[in-house]
């Protein structure tokens, strides 16, 4: 049976209709659960479409709404509490971190004397992912890990080759970075500083909470002899502040439009954050360039729409905000499995922020 065409939501003028073809694409050739898009613009409004099923087992339909799992998301959060402490001069972004956190990381080579704070939120610093270690989910998702843990299983690791290399354990240290200075609990902090003055109500750390709390999607994963297990029940403690984080399309796009509409930062350090680096498109996509926490990436009319990407076991998100103003953000409850899958999510985004 052929999933349904995407349900939309439109004001008067703001139609998308190049937006919903591609949002169709995603369940109708790709053969995901549900997708969902919010675009949010200054000139007209609200629009929301969605497609598919957020939940298999009662067919309950998709909807931009629900909470999800925003994943690697939640760096951005994190990368503004950090940027915010700088601005008040109690972090200095090219101090190593050994200044702050004394010997965390002085083993199997790496040295904290020479890694700055810069180099963790842009993904220089050299240190490898603790989440390599991990074979697939089912090794972290019912388990609870302490921060500590989490950087001795990165650096039971070979150093990365490359100079740019996509990092969770970065986060961490950044997480335990905004402890130390603070003197409180990096998600208390992230709370009192961006989720509750922004009024994200959807937004909120789960701890070891395995379920996703209220109104939520299902979250899938396709195994390789074609069943479509549900992993939604997951302990995100193993990605912390690099990826914990439970939000909506609504909350997430608010965030990235206070942060580049400067609510959250200074001038300097806004431009700070968007200060690029070459990354690996293997690990990203093409086009892109990473600053401090957030990504860069041309728009097919013109300019650089700014945002950030999260994938977790059977959750997918993607968030920006375009030159105009326009914001997206998508949501899916199975993350993309080809190449054309994951093209389509990229498209999916230009789309929405380019279409008239």
């Amino acid at each position: 049976m052929a999933p349904a065409p995407a349900r939309a939501v439109a004001p008067r003028g703001c139609e998308h209709a190049a937006a919903r073809q591609v949002l169709n694409r995603m369940t109708g050739v790709h053969g995901m659960p549900g997708a969902a898009v919010r675009v949010d613009d200054p000139r007209c409004g609200t629009w929301t479409a969605a497609t598919g099923t957020a939940d298999r087992r009662t067919g309950r339909p998709m909807d931009a709404a629900s909470r999800t799992r925003v994943a690697s998301i939640t760096k951005t959060f994190t990368a503004t509490t950090v940027l915010q402490l700088a601005a008040e001069k109690r972090i200095a972004l090219d101090a190593p971190v050994a200044r702050y956190l004394p010997g965390l990381i002085d083993r199997n080579g790496h040295d904290g004397r020479k890694i700055t704070v810069r180099s963790l939120l842009n993904h220089t610093s050299g240190l490898p992912d603790h989440m390599e270690t991990f074979a697939s989910a089912d090794e972290f998702r019912y388990r609870h890990f302490e921060p500590g843990e989490l950087v001795d299983r990165a650096l039971s690791l070979p150093a990365p080759e490359t100079e740019w290399h996509y990092s969770t354990t970065n986060y961490v240290i950044a997480g335990l970075l905004i402890e130390k200075v603070t003197g409180h609990r990096a998600e208390a902090e992230i709370q009192r500083r961006i989720i509750g003055p922004l009024r994200l109500r959807d937004t909120y750390w789960p701890g070891d909470e395995l379920r996703i709390k209220g109104r939520h999607l299902r979250g899938y994963v396709r195994q390789e002899d074609g069943r479509v297990v549900d992993y939604t029940e997951m302990n995100t403690t193993a990605a912390w502040t690099g990826g914990a984080l439970i939000s909506t399309q609504r909350d997430v796009s608010a965030f990235f439009g206070a942060l580049l509409g400067g609510r959250l930062l200074p001038p300097a350090l806004l431009a700070e954050m968007k200060d690029t680096v070459a990354l690996d498109p293997d690990r990203v996509w093409d086009g892109a360039a990473y600053g401090l926490g957030l990504i860069g990436t041309p728009l097919r009319c013109g300019g650089t729409w700014w945002g950030h990407a999260g994938d977790i076991d059977g959750f997918t998100s993607i968030a920006g905000v375009a030159p105009s103003g326009r914001r997206v953000a998508i949501a899916f409850n199975e993350n993309p499995a080809t190449k054309e899958a994951f093209d389509d999510e990229l498209n999916l985004v230009q789309t929405a922020l380019c279409d008239k």
